[in-house]
């Protein structure tokens, strides 16, 4: 394992963590030294990833729970649902959420038009998870933009940034230093108003893939040291 953790965070839960972008993320920070649970609406599904994932990582760092219990057992919590189940999973989890910073991953969608841009009532899926939890949980939007094709591979590079909004100084600062754990580039994005924009590029990189025959499109930002 590589990377020392950031000392306000120790124990992550990533709630969809079985799906494809969720356990990468959760692979890459267990990898970094992180303690991370995944959770998942059945804990017994939960755990057969993070046996997969601990396969991978040559030791049993990541354990899966349910939803209710990983978060609980978290100080940072990082939701990756889609969007048809946020608020139900946001609201089921939000007496285990109060004081803690929620990455939310989520991009409002409307399948089959995946690759169109949707606009939610709420504006974007952070806007309407912090609407949803209350001012005492520091909501930060991030990873929208992120291949889930590479997280998985941890001798792949990621070249991708990370756009990261929030409106608490202090929880995008340790969500920023997540990014790097990670692999990746943070970009300090603005106020979580500005996930609205974040969460519109994914269907655009999305067409992307399919218009050009690519995998993994994701963004940079240019002219940062």
């Amino acid at each position: 394992m590589s990377g020392q953790p950031e000392k306000m965070i120790l124990r992550l839960a990533v709630i969809g963590g079985t799906g494809k972008e969720g356990s990468g993320l959760a692979l890459r920070w267990a990898n970094a030294g992180y303690k991370v649970y995944i959770g998942s609406r059945e804990a017994e599904r939960a755990q057969t990833k993070a046996d997969e994932l601990n396969a991978i990582l040559g030791e049993a760092v990541i354990t899966g729970m349910d939803n209710a219990e990983a978060a609980a057992s978290a100080n940072l919590v990082v939701l990756s649902v889609p969007y048809a189940a946020h608020r139900e999973t946001l609201e089921s989890l939000k007496q285990h959420l109060v004081g803690k910073t929620v990455i939310d991953v989520t991009v409002p969608m409307q399948p089959p038009n995946i690759r169109t841009v949707y606009v939610p009532a709420g504006q974007s899926a952070a806007l309407e998870a912090q609407s949803y939890l209350g001012p005492e949980t520091h909501v930060v939007a991030a990873f929208q933009n992120v291949s889930a094709t590479h997280l998985i591979d941890l001798a792949h590079p990621v070249v991708c940034d990370v756009l990261v909004c929030g409106d608490d100084v202090d929880a995008k600062q340790n969500v920023l230093h997540l990014v790097e754990a990670a692999g990746m580039r943070g970009v300090d994005a603005g106020p979580l108003a500005n996930a609205v924009a974040v969460e519109a590029l994914t269907p655009v990189l999305l067409y992307i893939n399919k218009r050009y025959g690519v995998k993994g499109s994701g963004i940079r930002i240019t002219g940062l040291a």
